[in-house]
């Protein structure tokens, strides 16, 4: 008698479940992997997208970023749906919503990408081509990080923005879902409120994206957006699949990269202190990995460092307010706009929305100081 569907997921878990540790580190890094080399051969990059918009009116970049959290959106949808992963576990869904920390945090990352050349990830493909100005600044990222979690910038973290806070079980809400809201507020189903909203977000974005002649007989671009999503999905699909409370992975994530930068630093100070690498480590490892694969492979790895002091001051401040700004909002321009909002998560939606700004904002900064 053939598997079911659900018999098949099952399997899966069970062998999952009896190595978590291994298939996460594992599993992570391949991820990492095809994110990195797609990163760096596409020339994929957030901050790149906004000034091409600015400087050229292209919008082809942009387009790429907003397929990818589409595609993940669609994705994420059909794993819940059939029990692979529960992105309630995860924390981007939680009732809290820290508004105040995903608008100063969004606006502090985007504007310190800016100055820091590109967002987390376009330093980890410049990093993997040679670039060691990005190795410094994915370290600061990772230190600044970490602390404004719970070290030397963390209470003021908490001081700004803990009172700029709205607990949404207070307005009889689960969660700060889009689509649970919108059950909330008509009396739709669960069901039915998550096919409407993934319909319209995912639709709209997906439509809008395509609309573009310019884009979508790009196929660098598409295929950009595509490949971004899908990794997104495996993150989500692999650490479902290994989620225990009791297991060696008691986290339900996906792909994102600022604290994981700082995870990276402590696990290579710490190395003997863990019996494998996390699935956040595993992945920025592999990125690192993936880009250097394909700078190799088309001939592009070059060393590069800061040309001057200035260049130098400018990166390491644009280091650190994308660390601050990047825990303040719980992710970055992949972990808050593709994987965050990948769950539908309202706060997600705000933080892509005011890196967007912060970009913008850094833009005008840098040429007013040219």
């Amino acid at each position: 008698m053939a598997m079911t569907g659900g018999e098949m997921i099952e399997m899966w878990r069970e062998a999952a479940l009896e190595n978590a540790a291994t298939w996460v580190a594992w599993g992570g890094l391949v991820i990492g992997i095809v994110f990195g080399f797609t990163v760096h051969r596409t020339n994929f990059c957030t901050m790149g997208s906004i000034s091409d918009i600015m400087s050229f009116g292209d919008w082809r970049r942009f387009r790429s970023w907003l397929m990818a959290a589409g595609v993940a959106i669609i994705g994420v949808a059909v794993i819940e749906r059939t029990g692979v992963v529960d992105t309630g576990y995860s924390i981007y869904t939680s009732s809290t919503l820290q508004w105040g920390g995903h608008v100063i945090g969004g606006l502090l990352f985007g504007i310190g990408m800016v100055f820091a050349g590109g967002c987390v990830t376009k330093n980890l493909a410049r990093a993997g081509g040679g670039d060691l100005r990005s190795f410094v600044v994915l370290g600061v990222i990772g230190v600044a990080g970490y602390m404004t979690i719970g070290g030397l910038f963390g209470p003021a973290r908490v001081a700004v923005t803990a009172p700029m806070t709205t607990d949404l079980a207070g307005l009889g809400a689960e969660s700060q879902r889009i689509d649970g809201l919108l059950a909330t507020l008509t009396g739709l189903g669960a069901n039915t409120a998550n096919i409407v909203t993934v319909a319209v977000i995912a639709g709209a974005i997906l439509v809008w994206v395509f609309w573009d002649r310019a884009f979508r007989t790009s196929a660098n671009h598409v295929l950009a957006g595509l490949v971004i999503g899908l990794c997104v999905l495996a993150g989500w699909v692999l650490t479902g699949l290994t989620f225990d409370d009791f297991a060696d992975n008691p986290q339900v994530q996906s792909l994102s990269f600022v604290r994981p930068a700082g995870d990276t630093v402590d696990y290579l100070m710490r190395f003997t202190a863990y019996d494998a690498a996390s699935f956040t480590v595993a992945t920025l490892v592999g990125a690192l990995l993936g880009a250097f694969l394909s700078a190799i492979t088309n001939k592009s790895f070059a060393f590069a460092t800061f040309s001057d002091s200035s260049d130098t001051l400018r990166n390491l401040f644009g280091a650190i307010l994308m660390g601050i700004g990047g825990v303040s909002a719980l992710g970055c321009t992949i972990g808050q706009s593709v994987t965050g909002f990948s769950t539908l998560a309202l706060g997600s939606l705000i933080t892509f929305v005011f890196i967007v700004i912060g970009g913008v904002i850094g833009m005008k900064a840098m040429e007013a100081l040219a």
